[in-house]
């Protein structure tokens, strides 16, 4: 009897915490999911909020769509999102430009990267290509390196602060050459230009310039990484060929919800983009445009956002990159 009294009391207690669980937790989502991307179509974050939304809405049964609001190194489509209700369903795609350099160089922004948001999953990280345009006479770091000394050089970056924009800016003053920065709304626009040839150099994410290399339509001189890429293991990393010690610049892409989302919301999005990102549906697909899978949990992002929006805000003031 006293056996049946506890089982049935603590039956009794299970049923009353389900009913204390938030009404969109139980069953989320039972609508579809608006994720907000800070770049134009086509560029590295945009491929990445298709790819694993896509997969993310096959498993959920939900679609998760895909809202594209380019401008300010991404702060727009941030701005949305931190004042948008905090229920999971308005999720941004972040990047490192958006969520670190941003904060460092405008002063006046509408939103704060710790305090505003909550951290989904880091999904992806990669880093980025210093290419040419064909017609530039420089096969080489060395020959690139010599030409921008006589003047006159220029490159392409998807916006002023954002990952590319300090790549250049890093590799600018550490060889003390003057290249003049030429900023883009999104890595599309950006490669349009530098495939065209309207300017001759082009900092960009390996996914999204990866296909114009092997096509030859830009010519692919180092990478930013420490180690090379595999997808171009003759293309050595700028630290090797500039001969600039440490060099090195990485872009990463992730989820992050409005700050107040309910913990069992996060739990379940966290859960489905990491399982999205080790689908065999989808991880030949990311590794295939050049990115390296991440899939961290809402925590260890919170702990690396905390510790690297003060490290980049040094860096910023440091290399004395500003906004153009």
């Amino acid at each position: 009897m006293q056996r049946t009294r506890r089982h049935v009391l603590s039956l009794a207690a299970t049923l009353l915490g389900a009913a204390c669980l938030p009404a969109q937790a139980a069953g989320f989502p039972d609508k579809p999911v608006k994720v907000a991307v800070g770049f134009a179509a086509g560029g590295g974050a945009d491929i990445i909020a298709r790819l694993v939304g896509t997969q993310m809405g096959a498993q959920t049964g939900q679609s998760f769509v895909v809202d594209n609001k380019p401008g300010a190194t991404g702060t727009i489509a941030a701005t949305f999102v931190a004042k948008a209700p905090a229920d999971g369903y308005t999720l941004f795609l972040g990047s490192q430009s958006t969520m670190l350099v941003a904060p460092a160089i405008y002063p006046k922004l509408q939103f704060d990267p710790i305090k505003d948001f909550t951290p989904v999953s880091m999904l992806v990280s990669m880093p980025m290509i210093l290419a040419v345009h064909p017609s530039v006479p420089a096969k080489n770091m060395q020959e690139l390196i010599a030409l921008a000394r006589k003047g006159g050089l220029s490159y392409a970056s998807a916006g002023a602060g954002g990952p590319q924009h300090v790549a250049g800016e890093l590799f600018k003053t550490g060889l003390g050459l003057d290249i003049t920065h030429v900023p883009y709304k999104g890595e599309a626009p950006a490669l349009t230009d530098a495939i065209g040839g309207q300017v001759p150099v082009l900092f960009s994410n390996v996914p999204a310039v990866s296909q114009y290399i092997q096509s030859g339509k830009l010519r692919a001189i180092a990478v930013t990484s420490l180690k090379r890429h595999p997808a171009f293991p003759d293309v050595p990393t700028i630290a090797e060929s500039a001969k600039l010690a440490d060099f090195e610049v990485l872009t990463w892409y992730g989820l992050f919800a409005p700050a107040g989302t309910p913990a069992d919301v996060v739990k379940k999005l966290e859960s489905e983009a990491i399982a999205a990102l080790k689908s065999k549906e989808l991880s030949g697909k990311v590794t295939e445009q050049g990115f390296t899978i991440v899939g961290s949990t809402s925590a260890q992002f919170s702990d690396l956002m905390k510790a690297q929006v003060p490290r980049m805000a040094r860096l910023i003031q440091a290399a004395h990159i500003r906004a153009d």
